[in-house]
């Protein structure tokens, strides 16, 4: 069923089936009912506050959950805030994001409450993600309830749970993907969402929930995978948000399990085409979404009940990439024969690790020439890590030695894990730009 909002969704199941479970989280669990009670009770005492837009520190808890359907429903604007940032950095987005109030862990709502702003104006319905860059270049989504929710109606209209699957929860509901794909889609659907109980619980979590399907990105499938942690009752597994290697895969074959490959941003709501059968890499387009190729390969994406409104207070940024209703994505792919959409690479200068995350190269390799004193150099992929050519004379070991307190600097799947010294000079274009994508296959076919 399609829902417009939270509200219409949560009362929706609050008659229909009431007593059926919505969420469980550890030893608790809240139906329908339940949850839409504990929902617009604390709706109420929001809207005595008088505050307009909550920053939400998620823990990914029921509480956390609840808090934020709750100031949904109080007509606030919701933030989705990383805890795991630097205070600093946090400090920064409160501000940017107009915030008022906060929710998350106390003493960090303590530390961060010399932050908060006199709110907004306009705010009801709102809810910002901020996408999943490096901190200097993620800008916060303007995304709405209803398109969150028509998001989830496109996937679940591809791929269908039912009100007796359980779905786990375990990707943070921070970013859109985690949210859509992680709660949104399993409610929509009248299913139950297990709530992860955080990284310490990876490895427990399938036998104490048992669930029938799960949505992660591609590292945490193998490392599910690899220790065997998968329950006997898990059908599905829904991956996205990073490429994905055919080992990968095969080895989720192998333990007799489906797998569906997603294709979203946070621009769109999340998905915009899943696969459903046969080549995971094969998507279908989801039934509200058009897509387009334009003639340099790049993907175009007109989603109108899943579009986001823009980028907040960055008309210019946003501009750039939305252009009469249709989103210019920066990603590259192709139609096949039978009408399934296959992504071969990306259009801006970025990686994706395999947790989602994704690096801006300009930025990242500009240290890298500085302490190398060479702009003969790229950073691209190479069994889903970092890894840095440099084309010339040289010695790898010198190279990472002189890498060595730069790449400290860096979270440690970030860092180059790889030095490839060339004779040949780097692939370029007319205008002296990278051609990523072709380096990026030779490295693969090198691997």
């Amino acid at each position: 069923m399609r829902f417009d909002s939270f509200a219409h969704l949560l009362s929706h199941f609050s008659e229909q089936t009431p007593d059926a479970p919505a969420l469980h989280y550890e030893n608790r669990t809240l139906s329908f009912s339940a949850l839409y009670d504990a929902v617009k009770t604390r709706a109420a005492e929001l809207r005595e506050t008088g505050k307009t837009c909550m920053g939400i520190l998620s823990d990914g808890s029921l509480d956390c959950v609840v808090e934020i359907f709750a100031a949904n429903l109080a007509g606030l604007q919701v933030v989705m805030l990383d805890a795991s940032l630097e205070t600093g950095m946090l400090t920064m987005l409160i501000r940017y994001t107009d915030i008022d109030t906060l929710w998350g862990d106390i003493d960090l709502v303590e530390e961060l409450e010399g932050a908060l702003t006199g709110g907004v104006s306009d705010g009801k319905g709102k809810i910002l993600f901020f996408t999943s860059g490096t901190t200097a270049r993620s800008k916060a989504v303007v995304l709405t309830d209803h398109s969150l929710c028509q998001s989830a109606w496109n996937g679940s209209e591809k791929l269908p749970l039912s009100p007796e699957d359980t779905l786990l929860c375990i990707l943070p509901l921070g970013h859109v993907f985690g949210f859509v794909c992680g709660l949104l889609w399993g409610l929509s659907c009248g299913a139950c969402v297990a709530l992860g109980r955080g990284a310490r619980h990876y490895l427990d979590d399938c036998s104490h929930y048992r669930p029938t399907a799960v949505s992660v990105v591609p590292l945490l499938m193998g490392f599910l995978l690899k220790q065997r942690c998968i329950n006997p009752e898990l059908r599905l597994i829904l991956v996205g948000a990073g490429d994905c290697p055919p080992a990968l895969l095969g080895a989720a074959a192998a333990a007799g399990l489906r797998v569906s490959f997603g294709y979203g941003l946070t621009e769109t709501s999340s998905g915009v085409a899943i696969s459903v059968s046969g080549d995971p890499f094969a998507m279908e387009v989801c039934p509200d979404d058009t897509i387009t190729i334009a003639e340099d390969g790049e993907i175009l994406i007109e989603a109108p009940t899943c579009i986001m409104q823009g980028y907040y207070k960055m008309p210019g940024d946003t501009a750039e990439v939305l252009k009469d209703g249709v989103f210019y994505t920066g990603d590259l792919g192709y139609f096949d024969g039978d009408g399934k959409l296959h992504i071969t690479g990306r259009k801006k200068d970025m990686l994706v690790l395999p947790d989602g995350t994704k690096i801006f190269l300009p930025e990242y390799e500009a240290p890298i020439m500085k302490a190398l004193g060479s702009t003969e150099i790229a950073v691209t992929l190479k069994n889903g890590r970092p890894v840095l050519v440099f084309s010339g004379e040289g010695d790898a070991d010198a190279i990472s030695l002189k890498l060595r307190e730069l790449m400290r600097e860096l979270p440690r799947g970030q860092q180059i894990t790889d030095i490839i010294v060339t004779a040949e000079p780097l692939p370029r274009t007319a205008t002296g730009k990278i051609k990523r994508w072709e380096l990026q296959q030779k490295v693969s076919a090198d691997t």
